[in-house]
């Protein structure tokens, strides 16, 4: 277990806990007993963030009685921690003026996080109410999902003209307001953007503290407008290994921030999004979600899915005839199921994870279909002379009896469907996010039941087909 981070006195801040089971069941049944006074004992021990995974094991009334006990400092906290939907679920259930001091302790990007899930006409009450109240208001009117959205009010900026020492003194005036504090922003007298200066750049020149910070300021920062798309936010950040970013109006005024812990809450959000999208979801449940709106989140999904079966059904079906000529071809059908759903799954993953980072563009149909298709050639050689060898040998065994008439044909004529089946399936899989990302569609649709379902049927279709051309007399 790593050792606890020690404070200047040597103290242990924090205790790295373990949060499990047990120490909810511990916390419940003393919530339950009213014991606070050894509630809160227990929870100043915890790192806000544990406090955030205690709440959400809790029932809801153990949880909204922590949130009572809790100080609107620690509250804001762990609050900020939490889903924002979990939060607004909270919120709703305390009376305004607790809803307004918790609010106040969270930064505006927080702040702005949880009136967006609040009902509007709470927000309505609350907001006047609020300290920074303008800001909110302005961060409020911003998409969520962009970078005005995703940014916080507080910062430090200074003017070109400024001394060194102005400049530290400005730092020191906001270190209570500005929590993470990595660069300082340099601004002209309209506000306009015109610079940054490292932290570390700034106090190792103090010494000369009467010289400009135009002197020492990176003329040429790397910026982003408030209407920029917060995946694209977290790929510049990524890319440029930025831990602090400045957005900026039309204008080119500095009208924020936004901190690498907010991009991390982005890319994993992101993530969560483009697997539960793979797996037949909605793209936003989360634990704390209730049955009914997981159950409205899951069912048009498997409803879609269902009507791919019934397809796969009916296709099936359409060759009855051939199946009653040769039931040795029913063998084949889970096989071709199969296979074409994994090639598809297999090439859509790779194209979608590709968009996520900005390694693929939606540009790159042509390159990336020619190398999914060679890909595609030489698996499904390989799989269909696999498929060749297991044929001949369930026919040398008699495991289909006397069945079978012309094995030799049975065995290429499966083996071909295979190999055609493998090349439609990643052909597909490949180009459908290309063209949905082409046309500002998220490409995650297209995985999980849209491919499985579509290479299903067109991969029954092609099976019987050829068996209907090849294999039967």
């Amino acid at each position: 277990m790593p050792e606890t981070p020690l404070d200047p006195s040597g103290t242990p801040p924090i205790a790295l806990l373990d949060v499990d089971a047990e120490l909810v069941d511990n916390l419940g049944t003393l919530v339950a007993t009213e014991a606070q006074g050894m509630v809160l004992n227990l929870l100043a021990d915890l790192h806000p963030a544990d406090i955030a995974r205690l709440l959400t094991h809790l029932p809801r009334e153990h949880a909204l009685q922590l949130i009572h006990w809790m100080d609107e400092q620690v509250s804001s906290e762990v609050l900020a921690e939490l889903d924002p939907a979990y939060q607004a679920a909270l919120l709703k259930e305390l009376p305004p003026e607790q809803i307004t001091a918790i609010v106040d302790e969270l930064d505006t990007d927080d702040a702005a996080d949880v009136l967006a899930e609040l009902p509007d006409e709470v927000t309505e009450q609350i907001l006047p109410a609020l300290e920074d109240a303008a800001d909110l208001q302005e961060l409020l009117g911003y998409g969520e999902d962009t970078a005005g959205g995703l940014m916080a009010r507080e910062y430090v900026s200074v003017e070109a003209a400024e001394t060194i020492a102005e400049a530290v003194e400005e730092v020191r005036r906001k270190e209570a307001d500005v929590v993470d504090l990595y660069v300082v922003y340099v601004v002209d007298e309209q506000n306009r953007l015109v610079g940054v200066v490292t932290l570390k750049r700034l106090l190792l020149a103090a010494r000369h503290a009467q010289a400009r910070v135009a002197d020492v300021m990176d003329t040429d920062p790397i910026q982003v407008p408030t209407d920029l798309d917060q995946e694209e936010v977290a790929r510049i950040m990524e890319r440029y290994d930025l831990v602090s970013l400045p957005v900026v109006d039309p204008d080119g005024c500095l009208v924020g921030r936004i901190t690498i812990d907010d991009v991390v809450d982005v890319l994993r959000e992101e993530a969560e999004e483009d697997l539960q999208r793979m797996s037949g979801l909605t793209g936003d449940e989360e634990p704390t979600d209730s049955v009914l709106r997981i159950t409205r989140g899951r069912l048009p999904w498997l409803l879609i899915g269902m009507v791919g079966a019934v397809l796969s059904g009916l296709v099936i079906g359409a060759f009855e005839d051939e199946l009653e000529r040769a039931v040795v071809l029913a063998f084949f059908i889970p096989v071709v199921m199969a296979m074409a759903g994994n090639a598809g799954i297999q090439s859509s993953a790779i194209v979608v994870q590709g968009l996520a980072s900005g390694d693929v563009w939606g540009s790159d149909i042509t390159t990336r279909l020619g190398k999914e298709m060679a890909v595609a050639l030489i698996n499904g050689v390989v799989l269909g002379l696999v498929l060749v060898g297991v044929v001949w040998l369930l026919v040398g065994i008699g495991f289909w009896g006397d069945e079978v008439d012309a094995p030799m044909q049975l065995a290429l004529t499966s083996s071909l469907a295979l190999l055609m089946v493998i090349l439609l399936a990643t052909g597909i899989g490949t180009t459908i996010p290309l063209l949905l990302h082409r046309v500002g569609i998220d490409p995650a649709l297209a995985t999980g039941p849209f491919i499985t379902t579509s290479n299903d049927i067109l991969g029954l279709a092609i099976f019987f087909l050829l068996a209907a051309l090849l294999y039967l007399p």
